[in-house]
């Protein structure tokens, strides 16, 4: 059985997820998904959104995505380049064309069609 998260539990500033073959992504990377979560602190909303991020990803995207967790309560400059108006936030930066989704990501039939997942289940 595994422990449950504990509810005061940091959200990383980054975490990346590779592949077993470490780190490359087929023949050529086309398959390769670089997600960005952006979060404002350690709120229950940031941390829901990362934790149903990680389970969506390693359901339907495993071993070929890698997340990364900005916290704009410490680097409030990196908003403009994604254009960010509501947190949490998840931005899909590849495969193109960006997508976003807004929200906690607790509604995964939304987060799957938002970024163009669920078609290929």
């Amino acid at each position: 059985m595994k422990a449950k998260s504990k509810p005061n539990k940091k959200v990383p500033v980054r975490e990346q997820t590779r592949s077993k073959t470490g780190g490359k992504m087929g023949l050529n990377g086309s398959d390769k998904w670089i997600l960005r979560l952006y979060v404002a602190g350690e709120t229950a909303k940031s941390l829901t959104a990362f934790a149903n991020l990680k389970k969506i990803c390693e359901e339907f995207l495993p071993n070929r995505h890698s997340i990364e967790v900005i916290d704009l309560s410490q680097r409030p400059e990196l908003a403009q380049n994604d254009q960010i108006i509501a947190l949490p936030t998840l931005v899909r930066k590849l495969p193109e064309p960006i997508r976003r989704v807004i929200g906690d990501l607790s509604n995964q039939d939304r987060v799957l069609v938002g970024m163009d997942i669920k078609s290929l289940t």
